[in-house]
């Protein structure tokens, strides 16, 4: 029993590592050490779509070669007291890139869907991030093949950086993240 406790705070200290490497990674601050932050345990999110399933390619109409925009996400986990918001960050991994598609924070913490086209509608009181492409709202993946992160973030506080750029906006949601899920969406159809 202690030996499968112990497995699981590993396995949630990674995950947490994980995601502030991400973030530095894309503010081009992990070189210098700048903003690490200390592993703590991360709760699970299920994440699910109607229109999207884990591993499989992602539709074109949520390409740039579609008119979707944004696809409805769905997701839940066990009830958290201390969460006071939610985050969605959509990253691809292509042969020739990586970038950041979408980042919507601050979405209230009893939500738990969005429908299609969220990015342009957004819950009261979110805000959205400029994107690697410097557009913020959901910026369309193009580029297969590649993998298609959609994860969900609950966070301890809301986000604070409302004019902060990217890396500040992903650093502050990783060191606020209790819980984290993923949808991951393999090339484009």
């Amino acid at each position: 029993m202690g030996l499968c406790n112990t497995a699981s705070r590993v396995r949630r200290a990674a995950v947490s590592v994980t995601v502030v490497a991400f973030a530095l990674t894309l503010s081009g601050c992990a070189a210098l050490g700048i903003g690490r932050s200390q592993a703590k345990e991360i709760a699970e999110i299920n994440v699910s779509s109607p229109e999207l399933r884990d591993g499989m390619p992602l539709p074109s109409e949520f390409s740039c070669r579609g008119r979707q925009g944004s696809p409805p996400l769905r997701w839940s986990s066990e009830p958290l007291p201390k969460a006071k918001s939610i985050a969605i960050v959509v990253d691809s991994h292509t042969p020739s890139e990586s970038a950041v598609h979408w980042v919507l924070y601050n979405i209230p913490a009893t939500t738990t869907e969005l429908g299609p086209g969220a990015a342009e509608s957004p819950p009261e009181g979110s805000g959205q991030a400029k994107v690697t492409s410097g557009k913020a709202g959901y910026e369309p993946p193009c580029n297969t093949p590649g993998s298609y992160r959609f994860t969900v973030y609950t966070l301890n506080d809301k986000v604070q950086a409302k004019e902060g750029g990217l890396p500040e906006i992903l650093k502050e949601i990783a060191d606020h993240t209790i819980a984290r899920g993923r949808l991951t969406a393999v090339n484009i159809q």
